[in-house]
């Protein structure tokens, strides 16, 4: 079962974690490991960002130990057995090896567990159960984790229906993980399972399928495996109004000009140019009223946007480069440049005696427009300012 080490890393040696292990596992009885992202990640050669830990000392105990070594913890969930170790180095999240007692699609009611084949079992790909002993980083793999992982194959943990139907959003975590990791062609029992249950992912909370969506969206190139989840019917069960053929032209416009990847770029480009559209998708998956607002000022996008910095002047830089790249414009103009403030205010107009109140108001929007087809030259505003006067008189 115990296989190869995990090669030597940064995050490895850190003098914190080395600490944590101390407290948790003072006499090397082998009573805790790494697990999941950090382990795989760091065998693909990939930055890992969270590191995660098991253990068969339940949650009081080990928040006992840590207490005992002077290590802040924070009970984050209790209930499936999980602690946050706070550590200089970033927080460490410390689960109790768990059986799964019953599921409803959406959560787990759990069992601690002393067996740590037994906690791998519940978890979701075999990719996903691979563990390192942080003493001598030696990598237990229970379910062939670490051939799938050399072969870029996905596999869920035994059969594929009976862990989606465990918990639904293992759907979009196979395509996520199959775009990020997997290669083609894919695992086809987890595919015919995916598009036979992508019903049952209504009953998930929108929220937590938002935030899969759009850790998906995130990635260098999810276009192709978005166009495979709209070939098996699974797409148009969390967002119907999505055109998956969108997606990929945006992405080599990124690419093209130098952009990083923006998930909620990559979202508004599934998406009709309709703002109430947007608007109404954003309320249903509860993104941010930012998020809402940016998405109805990308729908509100025109073929072509003509000026960049025009737009960026009436949307903002973001939603300026959103729709510039989703109209197959440049946002060159937009490099080094900072949005200009207008340099006019209402009283520069009461000066020329126009009374307070909506003339105001007229006059400064003329004046605005004026400026802003000059290209905000400041030099002419006096001029503009006469005209519009002039004008409206």
């Amino acid at each position: 079962m115990a296989e190869a080490p995990l090669p030597p890393t940064g995050w490895t040696a850190r003098a914190d974690l080395a600490a944590l292990v101390a407290a948790l596992d003072p006499a090397g009885e082998g009573l805790v490991r790494y697990v999941g992202g950090a382990v795989r990640d760091t065998l693909m050669g990939l930055p890992v960002k969270d590191i995660d830990m098991a253990t068969p000392l339940e949650p009081a105990e080990v928040i006992a130990r840590l207490t005992a070594a002077g290590i802040r913890s924070v009970p984050t969930g209790l209930a499936h057995g999980t602690v946050t170790a706070v550590l200089a180095g970033g927080p460490v999240e410390i689960t109790t090896l768990r059986r799964d007692v019953s599921t409803d699609g959406r959560h787990a009611t759990v069992a601690f567990s002393r067996s740590w084949q037994e906690d791998a079992a519940r978890r979701d790909f075999t990719i996903n159960a691979l563990y390192a002993d942080p003493r001598d980083l030696r990598v237990y793999d229970y379910f062939g984790g670490l051939a799938d992982l050399a072969a870029r194959h996905l596999r869920f943990i035994g059969e594929a229906e009976a862990r989606i139907r465990e918990d639904y959003l293992r759907i979009l975590r196979y395509f996520r993980f199959q775009a990020r990791f997997g290669s083609l062609p894919a695992d086809p029992d987890a595919e015919q399972a995916c598009a036979a249950l992508a019903p049952g992912m209504k009953g998930l909370s929108r929220e937590r399928i938002a935030s899969e969506l759009m850790a998906l969206l995130a990635l260098p190139d999810p276009a192709p495996t978005v166009a495979r989840m709209a070939e098996l019917g699974v797409l148009r069960e969390i967002l119907p109004e999505a055109d998956p053929a969108a997606l990929a032209p945006l992405i080599a416009a990124e690419a093209a000009q130098g952009l990083a990847p923006e998930a909620l770029r990559r979202f508004a480009a599934l998406l009709p140019a309709d703002p109430a559209v947007a608007e109404l998708v954003g309320a249903r998956l509860r993104l941010s009223i930012a998020q809402r607002k940016h998405l109805a000022l990308v729908a509100a996008r025109t073929t072509p946007e003509a000026d960049a910095r025009a737009l960026a002047y009436r949307v903002g830089r973001a939603a300026a480069i959103d729709r510039l790249l989703l109209t197959e414009a440049s946002c060159a103009p937009l490099d080094g440049w900072d949005i200009p403030r207008f340099p006019l205010k209402g009283g520069a107009v009461v000066a020329r005696g126009v009374s307070a109140g909506p003339e105001v108001a007229r006059i400064l929007r003329a004046v605005e427009t004026e400026w802003v087809a000059s290209g905000f030259d400041d030099t002419q505003t006096e001029k503009f300012l006469l005209s519009a006067m002039n004008f409206i008189k």
